[in-house]
């Protein structure tokens, strides 16, 4: 999501009583990995209220909101305007969607959810992203007037029903009531969204190199391999298929969804399947952190998307202002390799309806200088990313220079490779 506020800022960027930049931290994370905890972070339970610092220049030491919920509410979840969605949902043949986007449903109708389809929770977790950013960027920041045009929003979603949803919820809390004929949503082919630039020999090396990896600590752990055979029994197919599959998407939709793991007559999973496979899942993450290959794989895969992303802020630094919110919805595996490559190593994998937003800061005094600001989950990670760590050090304004995220983007991301192009680097076998 790229969302452009152009309010001029202060020449110093702070609030007079707030010189030090803190980072937030979960007010009750565990010291140690605990797998239970960390399922809870994934799950997004949309009954919390998130605090969030998009759209916030003044930055204060607070505490960023804990999600860490050991009981689940039994009732279904709700949102204030869920039936008015589902009935807008149902106007929507005016929209122009792209090839295949036409034919699937705007919401989820099921009367049981199928394979890979969005949930009533997941409705409403992104309903609650689309008021949240109203209230910031429309109600506040004013990015879009009533009288708002087509040309102003850039929409591009894969070509599941999941995304397609997700991103017409977003956006219907976003702008309640929308004009189905300004709707222009393209489709995305690729899940990295490389559109036109795809061909990458290495960036599917270092992706094979990095599942190699992956396969090689699963076998190494006795203990899931206990488990994977014991699963395995339960659910009626070879050991060999579970180990390959890595059942913890699955699982996690259960966990999150407040369902009992399934059962056979031979058996039921339960939570200790569970907590060992997400416990591995956890140190997978960090060996991957350990190894670089992901790393390497994420800069060759993101690198069209990010590309795409800094022409456009470039565009309207120079005045260009046609497309003002961009977005783009997308997968867990769209957005991991995107975080790693921005070196944000610290963020959590991907939890349900993840957000990560660019905004793009016009200096007021000094119309000329323009500064991006990332952040992840309604939390600022700008400081976190490769290229503007130590900045913040140098600088009074809580923002990156654009500048710097146009040169990595441009010129740093093939450093690595010892390459000056994204051809090029695509094409460089390793020494």
């Amino acid at each position: 999501v790229h969302l452009i506020p152009v309010n001029p800022i202060r020449e110093d960027g702070l609030n007079p009583k707030s010189r030090k930049r803190i980072m937030p931290d979960l007010l009750t994370e565990p010291p140690a990995i605990d797998p239970v905890y960390e399922a809870h972070v994934y799950c997004n339970i949309p009954t919390i209220v998130e605090r969030s610092m998009e759209g916030k220049l003044s930055v204060f030491p607070y505490a960023f909101g804990s999600f860490y919920i050991l009981v689940y509410l039994s009732r279904k979840p709700s949102h204030p305007q869920l039936e008015a969605f589902v009935k807008h949902m149902s106007k929507g043949s005016a929209a122009q969607m792209d090839g295949s986007l036409s034919s699937l449903p705007r919401y989820p109708s099921h009367s049981l959810c199928e394979m890979g389809e969005l949930t009533q929770t997941g409705v409403v977790q992104h309903l609650r992203n689309g008021q949240l950013l109203r209230e910031i960027y429309i109600n506040k920041h004013k990015l879009l007037l009533s009288d708002w045009t087509a040309k102003q929003l850039y929409l591009e979603t894969t070509g599941k029903s999941r995304t397609l949803q997700s991103a017409l919820a977003l956006l219907y809390t976003f702008l309640p009531d929308f004009d189905w004929k300004k709707i222009n949503m393209r489709h995305q082919w690729s899940t990295i969204f490389c559109s036109g630039s795809c061909d990458c020999p290495m960036r599917n090396h270092y992706l094979e190199e990095e599942q190699r990896r992956q396969y090689s600590l699963r076998v190494k752990n006795n203990d899931l391999e206990k488990i994977y055979v014991d699963m395995a029994k339960i659910v009626g197919i070879p050991t060999r298929q579970l180990r390959a599959s890595n059942p913890i998407d699955s699982l996690l939709c259960y966990f999150c969804h407040n369902v009992s793991f399934p059962c056979t007559k031979t058996g039921c999973i339960g939570m200790e399947h569970f907590k060992v496979i997400k416990r591995h899942q956890l140190e997978d993450e960090r060996e991957r952190q350990e190894k670089k290959l992901y790393f390497l794989y994420a800069l060759l895969a993101t690198h069209p998307l990010l590309n795409q992303t800094v022409n456009r802020l470039q565009r309207i630094a120079e005045g260009k202002k046609e497309e003002v919110f961009v977005l783009y919805s997308a997968h867990d595996v769209t957005l991991s390799p995107v975080l790693s490559a921005l070196g944000i190593t610290e963020a959590r994998f991907p939890r349900f309806a993840a957000r990560l937003v660019f905004e793009l800061w016009q200096d007021g005094k000094r119309p000329k200088e323009h500064f991006i600001r990332i952040l992840y989950n309604g939390a600022d990670v700008t400081f976190q990313t490769s290229f503007c760590k130590d900045h913040y050090k140098r600088s009074s304004k809580p923002m990156c220079p654009l500048e710097k995220f146009v040169n990595f983007v441009k010129r740093d991301m093939f450093l690595v490779f010892n390459s000056t192009s994204y051809y090029d680097a695509c094409r460089r076998r390793p020494l």
